[in-house]
């Protein structure tokens, strides 16, 4: 285990052969676009009579996907869920699927899924996501990444006197509990590797 050196959470444990590397890729990719699935399916949805999007947790998996999995793996996941939903396996809110889905109302937060997960991942790799504060900040601006798309389209079915109602307010403080969330977690779960880091280096030296 070599947490120190790790650019991202996950990378703490992949593997260095190049094969191996790559199907372990692969894996998480697959993986992490069936918790997005889930987190869509199986959560709380709320829906709303002002607004055609959702209340959902899914937010909360795109911030930690892109977090855990960086800037190519996690924007590389989203894209495999969309391609998934695109195609009309029930992977969208509700058990839905199809390609409409991605020009209806809510089709804006799907491609910022895309971009929130990138920006996450970005600061991740530069060990943002190490420590509380700056773990606040970069969940933040990843949602920040998610949510201006996601109005910009919206504004076109709402019209733009209404966007903010319908698309921002009423999320507003379940995003912050998403954040927190985020927050908690990270850098709580770098603790533990480097625990354990210090801990085999330790055991290592007693071999020796």
């Amino acid at each position: 285990m070599q947490a120190a050196t790790a650019s991202t959470f996950i990378d703490v444990f992949r593997p260095r052969r190049a094969a191996a590397g790559l199907t372990y890729d692969l894996v998480l990719v697959v993986f992490g676009s069936a918790v997005i699935a889930l987190s869509a399916r199986l959560w709380i949805s709320l829906p709303l009579a002002i607004t055609p999007v959702p209340i959902t947790g899914q937010t909360l998996a795109i911030l930690l996907v892109g977090a855990l999995y960086g800037s190519k793996r996690g924007p590389a996941t989203v894209l495999l869920y969309l391609a998934e939903g695109a195609a009309g396996l029930p992977v969208f809110v509700g058990g839905s699927g199809g390609a409409l889905h991605l020009l209806g109302p809510t089709g804006g937060y799907l491609v910022g899924f895309v971009l929130g997960a990138f920006i996450t991942g970005v600061l991740s790799e530069r060990g943002w996501d190490r420590r509380w504060a700056m773990t606040a900040l970069a969940m933040t601006l990843g949602t920040i990444a998610l949510f201006v798309p996601g109005l910009i389209w919206l504004a076109f079915f709402v019209g733009p006197n209404n966007v903010l109602i319908a698309g921002l307010w009423p999320f507003l403080p379940g995003a912050v509990i998403k954040i927190a969330l985020a927050t908690a977690l990270l850098p709580q779960g770098w603790k533990v590797l480097y625990w354990l880091d210090g801990r085999e280096f330790a055991a290592a030296r007693r071999r020796r």
